[in-house]
């Protein structure tokens, strides 16, 4: 019985070892990162035969990730950032005489991503529910990741503050996705908005929508490498920021806490649905 406790304890100091190895890994890549020396591989979800989500507006899911993924990629090229692109047509990654075109598809988008070697990998996707009210952009990241929710996080944000003020989503954990697990680097999904909801659907159809997308996946990103637009400021200036949005965010807290509170128990049920749904194939 000893012995097999000390095997077990092995084996997860072990399994502790390699995540913790990886992060490091990831962590470095990003000091070089802030230095200019950086890659990032832009995925555009879905493609060819497999249309993704259908809006209720009859737009397609490939088309409109495809549409973001050419505008980021051109932001973040302005920015000296080499981007590596999954696919840049309409087409899928897969031979049409794949017996499984969807698993081919998918092991082509890892193996890109593998040998590109990026910091990370910025996933564009559609949403879509059965409930027509649900809207709202939202970041998935591998839950073994620490990296990717460090990242997920920033993305988050920026997609709130740019595109939706109201919306209370948070950065949210899988285990489940095929990107996020077999991805050497941190991945993160970007669910932009709900083809579901006729208003989302309506504004990401439109490039000018698209474009307002596309810059606030930027700013999250430039954000998380230390780019940002507050990265000039001086450290003096920075505590003092943090000690008045302390204060500001406690009172904001006391105010609004029961409100949020409320609103993310509505959505618990929708986000628990959506997880099912959207389990395979990202």
């Amino acid at each position: 019985m000893k012995k097999r406790i000390e095997v077990i304890m092995a084996v997860v100091l072990l399994v502790g070892a390699y995540f913790f190895a990886r992060e490091g890994a990831h962590m470095v890549e990003n000091m070089r990162a802030q230095k200019g020396e950086i890659c990032i591989v832009v995925d555009a979800g879905h493609g060819g035969d497999d249309p993704g989500k259908i809006g209720v507006n009859k737009e397609k899911e490939k088309d409109i990730n495809l549409k973001i993924a050419r505008k980021l990629q051109k932001l973040l090229e302005k920015e000296g950032i080499k981007i590596v692109m999954t696919r840049t047509d309409e087409g899928g990654l897969y031979q049409q005489s794949s017996n499984n075109k969807k698993v081919e598809d998918m092991r082509k988008r890892c193996e890109i991503i593998t040998e590109a070697k990026p910091v990370f990998t910025v996933s564009i996707h559609q949403n879509s529910y059965p409930e027509e009210s649900v809207k709202g952009a939202q970041v998935f990241y591998y839950g073994q990741s620490q990296e990717g929710k460090k990242l997920a996080e920033t993305l988050q944000k920026a997609m709130v503050e740019q595109l939706d003020p109201e919306n209370h989503r948070q950065a949210k954990a899988n285990e489940s996705y095929f990107l996020l697990k077999k991805t050497p680097s941190p991945t993160v999904i970007v669910e932009c908005g709900f083809l579901s909801n006729s208003q989302e659907a309506a504004l990401l159809a439109t490039e000018e929508y698209q474009q307002k997308v596309a810059e606030a996946v930027k700013a999250g990103i430039l954000e998380y490498l230390g780019r940002g637009a507050d990265a000039a400021g001086t450290a003096e200036q920075q505590d003092e920021t943090r000690t008045e949005s302390s204060e500001q965010q406690q009172d904001e807290d006391n105010s609004s806490g029961a409100s949020q509170q409320q609103d993310e128990t509505e959505e618990e049920s929708s986000e628990q649905q959506q997880d099912e749904d959207n389990s395979f194939g990202k």
